[in-house]
């Protein structure tokens, strides 16, 4: 499967972990996984387990049979029920983290408490050759040279648009961390949410897509 829930503990108190597989259709999220990822999420919040969201993510796996299959409706009931989920709920991003996917894995805007994010961290609507040649298709074709223009235009994308620490300086990730302390950096971020209460609004609950 191509995205792993599982319970750990974490500092004596019990956490649900929610991680892509990118060993398995590169980590995309698909119908499956994120009827998978739902269950889970909403099991979570039922019984006020806190969250932790590890992502590496290239985006939704293409294809007419997820299209037909209602890829639109099954991933947001992922989004829905990160968004009305009261739990503590922390965002690691180990390597990818690209476009609509990304805000589907709890990203800021979808409501994390907290987001952390590797040094190699790669935050961006797509991957930089993909941008690259959509943005600069016509500057290519008309270079000298194509391919040491393509590769300039990839490492100019890559240093001013791809890297978590412009993500952070816009207010999109709260700390760019070393991996060697991220188990101390999530305890601690876990430890700040432990008294964490949300007002939720007067209706009895929201009114999920199924």
């Amino acid at each position: 499967m191509n995205i792993i829930t599982c319970f750990a503990r974490l500092n004596g108190h019990v956490i649900g972990i929610i991680a892509n597989q990118p060993s398995h259709l590169a980590g995309c999220l698909d119908i499956n996984t994120s009827d998978k990822a739902t269950r889970f999420i909403r099991f979570c919040d039922a019984f006020n387990i806190p969250l932790l969201t590890i992502v590496d993510v290239p985006g939704y796996l293409p294809g007419s049979h997820q299209e037909w299959g209602g890829i639109i409706r099954h991933g947001a009931k992922m989004l829905w029920c990160y968004s009305e989920a009261t739990v503590p709920k922390i965002t690691l991003i180990m390597r990818k983290a690209y476009g609509g996917a990304y805000i589907a894995m709890c990203g800021q805007s979808l409501g994390a408490d907290y987001t952390l994010a590797w040094p190699r961290a790669e935050i961006a609507v797509m991957g930089a050759e993909g941008a690259v040649a959509i943005i600069h298709h016509q500057e290519i074709k008309e270079a000298a040279d194509p391919v040491a223009k393509e590769k300039e235009k990839i490492e100019e994308y890559r240093q001013y648009f791809y890297n978590p620490y412009i993500a952070a300086s816009m207010g999109y990730i709260n700390a760019v961390i070393r991996p060697r302390d991220t188990r101390p950096e999530i305890i601690a971020a876990f430890e700040a949410l432990r008294n964490k209460k949300e007002t939720r609004p007067l209706r009895k609950h929201g009114n999920i897509p199924m």
